[in-house]
């Protein structure tokens, strides 16, 4: 008889655990962790979507240079803190688009041509490669702003999913800057090499910027010392396709105009310069370096109805905008070599 009882309790149990366990079992492999937003309350009530819903291919690995911890953070979520951390969140949600693709291709092309920067990280999260803030971060700069901060950057990264900018079928090199002098630099101009996409354009929209002009004084003394020269009356200087200074003669010493803006930390390599008795004025125009895509040239394109595909063809110019997943393999490849 007890021998009864006691196997009319084990069954009971075991209905019992089944009627808990079951659900779970059916619920669980259909949760992918990349597509599922993480939503967490804020403050004033409302709930943020901290995370983007889009699914990620690969993972980076972002060296934090204050601490010199890593994060392992998604693609998709990789590009969201990017942007919010390259490109003023108040911008036109188009350009906003036209930066995430920036971001993407920026380092889907740097993972698959450069590689890591340790042996146990891509990138770190400085202007060295694109400037990166984690969630913590975000929160801490736009308080309660925060929520619709983020699912702004999140609804620009997901309406772009896994799109990059190509040219003959490679990630481009997408170079972005803050405000241009009315036009963009050819690569070649500023760098050394040529680069077929980066070319001059017209972008008329950056006046609006408050970079579009600067000014800095420096004393003849000062002058004479960051550059190594002595002041003379015969100061010449020629200028780019971009209008910015190509190169400038001080009598017999010469500099090009990014030696210029580097040692004098100007704004911009489109500067005049004009002597005041003891001062010497630099006015610029523009800030960064002009070459590729101008960022409040992009929120401009934006106002006036352009989209997020126009103002990439704009900027980057005989280029396409191709699915990632082509490319997928070989970062793939990479990340298995790094762990083996």
């Amino acid at each position: 008889m007890k021998i009864q009882k006691w196997i009319v309790l084990v069954i009971t149990v075991a209905l019992f655990m089944a009627i808990l366990v079951i659900p779970t079992l059916i619920v669980v492999p259909f949760t992918d962790s990349n597509a599922v937003s993480e939503v967490k309350e804020t403050p004033g009530g409302k709930k943020a979507k901290d995370e983007v819903t889009a699914q990620s291919p690969f993972s980076i690995r972002v060296l934090r240079t204050q601490t010199g911890q890593i994060e392992n953070v998604p693609l998709e979520n990789y590009v969201a803190r990017v942007v919010a951390s390259e490109m003023p969140v108040n911008f036109e949600i188009e350009a906003l688009k036209a930066q995430a693709l920036a971001a993407r291709t920026y380092i889907t092309r740097h993972m698959i041509q450069e590689g890591s920067v340790s042996d146990h990280a891509d990138v770190t999260d400085t202007v060295k490669h694109q400037v990166y803030k984690n969630e913590q971060e975000l929160r801490e700069q736009w308080q309660d702003k925060y929520s619709t901060n983020i699912t702004k950057i999140n609804q620009a990264v997901e309406e772009t999913q896994g799109e990059i900018i190509t040219y003959n079928h490679e990630p481009i090199t997408a170079a972005f800057f803050s405000t241009s002098n009315g036009y963009t630099e050819n690569a070649e101009d500023y760098w050394e090499n040529e680069i077929p996409y980066l070319k001059s354009v017209e972008s008329p929209w950056d006046q609006e910027s408050p970079k579009f002009v600067d000014q800095k004084i420096l004393t003849v003394e000062e002058l004479q010392t960051s550059l190594g020269i002595r002041l003379t009356k015969d100061t010449t200087m020629t200028k780019t396709e971009g209008n910015r200074v190509e190169r400038v003669n001080f009598g017999a010493q010469s500099f090009t105009g990014r030696e210029i803006r580097e040692k004098l930390d100007l704004p911009s390599s489109d500067f005049t310069i004009k002597q005041k008795g003891n001062h010497v004025i630099f006015t610029t125009r523009g800030y960064g370096h002009g070459v590729g895509m101008s960022q409040y040239g992009a929120n401009g394109m934006a106002k006036i109805g352009k989209d997020y595909k126009e103002i990439v063809n704009h900027y980057y110019k005989d280029t396409k905008i191709s699915p990632i997943s082509t490319l997928t393999a070989s970062i793939e490849n990479n990340d298995k070599k790094q762990t083996n």
